[in-house]
């Protein structure tokens, strides 16, 4: 504890490369501490959750899948029902094929239309069905995941300072401007 309060105080002692004031101005040391630092924390607090929320998720879309195959099953078997009435059909049109032979054709056509048209929408139904779960549960586990992240990086801040060392750095930062102040000056 008392080398992470040491370095704290010692912020104002630190050579300044290329920089201008108290602004360190080499972008790359710094960009790269604190990228390495928000990875480090997003791998570490949110890989459990993560795991956790990708499993439910996928449960989520097995069932939605496995919904749109009962559907299916359920057109399927509609289908069955249609092609045993077409049959029906079939064979009174050879009965009334005096009577209305044209008639008896067309209808057999716009029912084979219809279901086929059924199927293709119960398929496109189960198409937007799963893309659309898929999306959100990519936008629910990002916002997860950055809601744990920052509840992760709050409570590890939170715990790692304590009053006198929040003190102590306000004073040292106070210090600091002080001196800057007194330059301008």
């Amino acid at each position: 504890m008392k080398n992470v309060t040491d370095s704290f105080l010692s912020l104002g002692h630190w050579p300044f490369a290329g920089s201008f004031g108290f602004f360190n101005t080499d972008i790359l040391s710094t960009n790269l501490i604190n990228l390495s630092v928000v990875l480090g924390v997003l791998i570490f607090f949110g890989k459990g959750v993560l795991s956790d929320l990708l499993d439910n998720r996928k449960q989520g879309i097995l069932n939605t899948i496995r919904n749109s195959e009962e559907l299916r099953g359920g057109a399927i078997e509609q289908l069955e029902k249609a092609r045993a009435r077409l049959r029906k059909v079939e064979m009174e049109a050879d009965q009334f094929r005096v009577n209305g032979y044209s008639e008896i054709e067309r209808e057999k056509l716009n029912l084979i239309n219809s279901i086929y048209n059924t199927l293709e929408q119960l398929e496109n139904y189960k198409n937007e069905t799963i893309q659309f779960e898929q999306q959100r549960t990519i936008n629910q586990v990002r916002q997860r995941v950055f809601q744990q992240a920052l509840q992760g990086a709050l409570g590890t801040l939170n715990s790692c300072l304590n009053n006198e060392l929040h003190l102590r750095t306000i004073s040292a930062n106070i210090g600091i401007l002080g001196s800057i102040k007194e330059k301008t000056d």
